[in-house]
């Protein structure tokens, strides 16, 4: 184990103390947000983004431990466990390598090589192999045996080139090189499969496309990939073939004789039928796992980012789910997000409805007092918006919200759950204002995949992604804090250390008992013990409580400490919390301890400055372009307000209210050269953007942020070489495809030695 700590200590450039302290509190059940905010004197005050690194990459190295543990234990059954061997196994350091030291050893389906093998021809396969000059066919004549079923010379030497063939297959060195090989110097390759050209058109990019496989991005091996799936593309992995033939021969070629040529027809045979493909197979994986993480990582920040966008904050609300036929949903919201009211309206069919709805729009802001109005941003959003701005209403604060996932939630259990009685639209409506309100409060009832800041969340591993994004929400949840006696199960259920049983148990013993005062009453809910009460107490609020720290982000280990500050300075806690020189004047080195030191000392000072303060910015209210609803009023030049809506790694895409979202190429965002959009944007940014161009047939807006002077020289390149899925050089074509080669050179030597 403590090799572990050494190599993650080295790996992410730590001390080996903070990996053993950390892995520590992990065992221990400890959860990564509250090992990065009240254990910094233990782990040397890493962040969330270390120990979650850490927390994965001891899980690792375990999971490495037990299969190697139980690779030995398969050898030593089977007798074939040698100290060399043995000692191959315990050095490898990764599961690829470990299984490809284990895969000769590995019990298999009957192969070419076993059934030669029965028929007895291994001593020839090891003759032929050592290439010492003897005559090849005299010595094969040997082998030829009615019982054992070899009828012929050319029998005999098949099958002798059979067990070298998967010889060659499963040596772990040569499979090391060949895959390092097919990674750095393997080609992608996509086309469109025939016929599919018309229905096909959003892969239209990768009709004839063709990449390196080492510099392939993440979104361009998903898209290519999942066009594969939707039969629309064909996608090929074209290796090196020449140097992949010539490093076996490299490696196994040791003489100038007939054996030499028969080991070299099995190299051929080997790698076309067992090399070839089971690399071509692990390039894909490999590839397809390199490009997950990437898609993952980027929709675990995008999500992150929307989760912890500007709340409007507790405001009387009215929310609206619009609609053109079937009218608009309309709900009245109090501060807290409880549904006072709901009616529908019919703004947009007909002059007698629309006059129908402004009576009834103006009577519910009147009568509940209405501070601010959400509109979702859904089919009829933009019309609904201006309805309602024409109607003038005084003091409100009108915004268009992001809908995505708000259908999601108005099916769900949660929704059924909360509003047994009512329709999915009024739910959705209700979920629209409360996310104005408090976006992550709200979002957390949804799937995060649902929210609408990715591309490809449902191409990559779900395990992984989920993983990535409970991770993310927790992040964000206790970065944020819960107003405990206000949290809805859901959002209490990421709290560090509580769960879904233990957030019901919370909210049940609320409904029973009224609210919390104090954060110690938390030990009367069943089944919170202390180990529970110590992740979770933390990132609990309780306003207007008995003890001012409980609003705060000061643990309650610590209130003895500020009580004892307090107490020196001859003030109550409450006073040292509004005085600022009193804080000041505090010697935090005297207060300094093994377990408490200056880091977690000038976190405390910082809470007592703001308790429970929230961390998310200011919100600020945006409106569209009045007259630009859809993609038809859209003309190049243009230049629009928009909000960022997904960042990727080619670029963002901006919702500028046309009910498309439209791109900002990376080569765009920036008057200088970006490498990640993430350097510049956010999601929930307000941006302003110029049209360049609009493609209503495939639904395409290409946008930029540049300056007019930069449009100019922009325009001045062909679109079709600016819109390219990728920026590099394609690989000239081969004279011949790989497989004709390989056929050709196998069939020159077969002949050549029948």
């Amino acid at each position: 184990m403590t090799d572990h700590y050494k190599k993650i200590a080295t790996e992410f450039s730590i001390a080996e103390r903070q990996v053993n302290a950390t892995v520590q509190l992990l065992d221990e059940g400890a959860t990564v947000p509250f090992i990065s905010r009240y254990r910094k004197e233990l782990t040397g005050s890493l962040d969330e983004v270390q120990v979650a690194g850490i927390r994965d990459r001891i899980q690792q190295l375990r999971e490495l431990d037990k299969r190697r543990e139980a690779i030995l234990n398969s050898l030593t059954e089977m007798g074939k466990l040698t100290p060399e061997l043995e000692e191959q196994i315990k050095a490898a350091e990764t599961m690829v390598l470990l299984e490809d030291i284990y895969l000769p050893y590995r019990p298999k389906r009957k192969t070419r090589a076993t059934t030669a093998r029965e028929k007895g021809l291994q001593p020839l396969a090891d003759a032929l192999l050592a290439q010492n000059k003897f005559d090849v066919e005299t010595e094969a004549e040997k082998y030829i045996s009615e019982e054992k079923g070899v009828d012929s010379i050319e029998e005999a030497l098949a099958g002798a080139r059979d067990i070298i063939a998967e010889f060659i297959s499963e040596n772990a060195e040569v499979r090391a090189k060949l895959r390092e090989l097919f990674v750095e110097k393997g080609t992608f390759k996509s086309r469109v499969a025939p016929g599919k050209e018309e229905a096909g058109i959003k892969y239209k990019d990768y009709f004839d496309w063709e990449e390196p496989v080492k510099s392939a991005p993440s979104h361009r091996i998903l898209a290519m990939r999942r066009g594969e799936k939707e039969e629309i593309l064909f996608l090929d992995t074209l290796p090196p073939e020449e140097e992949a033939i010539a490093l076996l021969e490299n490696a196994f070629i040791t003489g100038h004789n007939n054996a030499a040529e028969q080991v070299r027809l099995a190299i051929y045979d080997g790698y076309k039928r067992l090399l070839r493909p089971s690399m071509e197979t692990e390039v894909r994986l490999l590839t397809k796992k390199r490009a997950d993480e990437e898609a993952i990582r980027v929709f675990a920040e995008n999500a992150r980012q929307l989760l912890l966008a500007a709340p409007l904050g507790q405001k009387r609300m009215m929310a609206i789910d619009p609609g053109f036929r079937t009218g608009c949903k309309v709900v009245c919201l109090d501060e807290q997000g409880k549904l006072l009211e709901y009616t529908a309206i019919f703004p947009h069919t007909g002059a007698g409805q629309a006059k129908e709805a402004e009576k009834t729009v103006k009577h519910l802001f009147e009568h509940y007092n209405i501070e601010a109005i959400a509109i979702g941003n859904g089919t009829a959003g933009r019309e609904t918006e201006l309805f309602v701005r024409q109607l003038n209403l005084p003091n409100a604060v009108v915004v268009m919200v992001n809908e995505s996932g708000a259908s999601i939630y108005s099916a769900s259990e949660v929704a059924r759950e909360e509003f047994p009685d009512k329709d999915v639209t009024v739910r959705g409506a209700v979920s629209i204002g409360r996310r104005l309100m408090d976006p992550l409060a709200e979002l957390v009832k949804i799937d995060p995949k649902s929210i609408g800041v990715g591309q490809y969340q449902h191409d990559v591993d779900q395990n992984k992604l989920q993983a990535s994004l409970d991770d993310t929400v927790i992040s964000c949840v206790n970065a944020v804090g819960v107003e405990l006696n206000t949290a809805s199960k859901q959002i209490l259920s990421y709290v560090s250390g509580l769960g879904p049983q233990l957030a019901q148990n919370i909210v049940a013993y609320r409904d029973v008992n009224g609210a919390f005062t104090r954060r110690d009453q938390l030990k009367k809910v069943p089944r919170l013990g202390d180990k529970a009460f110590e992740q979770a107490a933390g990132f609990l609020r309780i306003h207007n409580a008995e003890n001012p720290l409980d609003a705060s982000a000061v643990h309650p280990e610590r209130y003895t400490l500020v009580a004892q500050m307090a107490k020196d300075k001859g003030c109550t806690v409450s006073e040292l919390m509004r005085d600022e020189k009193l804080r000041k004047s505090i010697p935090l080195q005297k207060y300094a301890t093994e377990t408490v030191g200056l880091p977690t000392l000038n976190d405390i000072m910082a809470e007592l400055a703001k308790p429970g303060r929230d961390p998310r910015e200011q919100f600020e209210a945006f409106s569209f372009t009045e007259g630009v609803n859809s993609i038809n009023d859209l003309k190049p030049g243009m230049k629009l307000p928009g909000i960022v809506t997904n960042i990727t790694n080619f670029g963002a895409f901006v919702d500028i209210g046309v009910h498309q979202d439209g791109l900002v190429h990376l080569s765009q965002i920036a008057n200088r050269f970006v490498k990640d959009a993430n350097e510049v944007l956010k999601v929930h940014q307000q941006v302003e953007v110029t049209v360049t161009e609009v493609d209503v047939n495939r639904k395409r807006i290409s946008l930029s942020m540049k300056t007019d002077e930069q449009q100019r020289e922009r325009s001045a390149i062909p679109q079709h070489a600016q819109n390219k899925p990728g920026n590099f050089q394609q690989p000239k074509k081969k004279q011949a495809e790989p497989e004709t080669d390989m056929a050709m050179k196998l069939a020159a030597l077969k002949s050549k030695f029948r």
